[in-house]
C-alpha cells in the first residue's frame, strides 16, 4: 500500500505539463513521477538533474549508466526503480539475463562480466553503498579506467539513485505493470550461487 499516493488524472494544467516533460511523448507518467508531482516545486527542481543523469551529456556510456543504476537500486532493495530501468533499458543497452541477475544477486567476479570497466563500476557502487566512500586502492583502479569527469558522474549518479531508491521504497510506490521484480531474475542462473 502506497504511503504517498501517486496523483491520478485528471491533472491540473501545471501538474500535467510537469509530468509530460518527464516522460517520452505519448507515454503515461510512471507512479514515481506522479508521486513526486504532489510536491510540484520539488518535482520541477529535480527534473533538470534527472534529465542530466539520463541524458547524453553524462560522461558514462548508457550501458555503464544502467549498470550503476541497476546495481545501486538492487543494493538499496528498491525493486520499483530497478524494475523500471530493467524494463526500459536493459535490452536497449545489451544487458544479458545473467548480467541483470548478477546486478541483483551476484557481484563483479561473476563470469558474465567480461570487461574491467564494468566490474569496476559494480565495485564502486558496492563500496559507496557499504562505506559511503571508496578506498585508495579501488580509487586508483577506477582512475586508471575513467577520467575525472566520468568519476564525478559515477559518484553523483550512484548518490542520485540512492535518493530515488529511498523515496520509492519509503513511500511504497506501487510497482509498474509489466516491470520485473528481483525474483524474476533467479540467482540459480549464476554459477556457484
Amino acid at each position: 500500500m502506497s504511503r504517498i499516493a501517486p496523483l491520478e488524472p485528471p491533472y491540473t494544467d501545471q501538474v500535467g505539463a510537469q509530468l509530460a516533460s518527464m516522460m517520452p511523448a505519448g507515454v503515461p507518467p510512471i507512479g514515481l513521477f506522479r508521486m513526486f508531482a504532489r510536491n510540484l516545486p520539488m518535482s520541477t527542481a529535480m527534473h533538470g538533474w534527472g534529465r542530466y543523469e539520463l541524458g547524453r551529456q553524462l560522461a558514462l556510456t548508457m550501458r555503464e549508466r544502467e549498470i550503476v543504476i541497476d546495481r545501486t537500486c538492487a543494493r538499496c532493495g528498491c525493486e520499483y526503480e530497478w524494475g523500471v530501468h530493467v524494463m526500459v533499458y536493459a535490452e536497449r543497452v545489451g544487458l544479458t539475463r545473467e548480467q541483470t541477475a548478477s546486478l541483483v544477486h551476484g557481484g563483479p567476479a561473476d563470469e558474465c562480466w567480461m570487461f574491467e570497466r564494468e566490474r569496476l563500476l559494480i565495485l564502486a557502487v558496492d563500496a559507496l553503498h557499504e562505506d559511503s566512500d571508496i578506498d585508495d586502492a579501488l580509487w586508483a583502479r577506477l582512475a586508471s579506467a575513467f577520467d575525472d569527469v566520468q568519476l564525478l558522474d559515477l559518484l553523483l549518479l550512484c548518490g542520485w539513485y540512492h535518493a530515488v531508491s529511498f523515496a520509492a521504497r519509503a513511500a511504497r510506490v506501487p510497482y509498474e505493470p509489466d516491470a520485473p521484480r528481483f525474483a524474476d531474475v533467479l540467482p540459480d542462473i549464476l554459477p556457484g550461487v
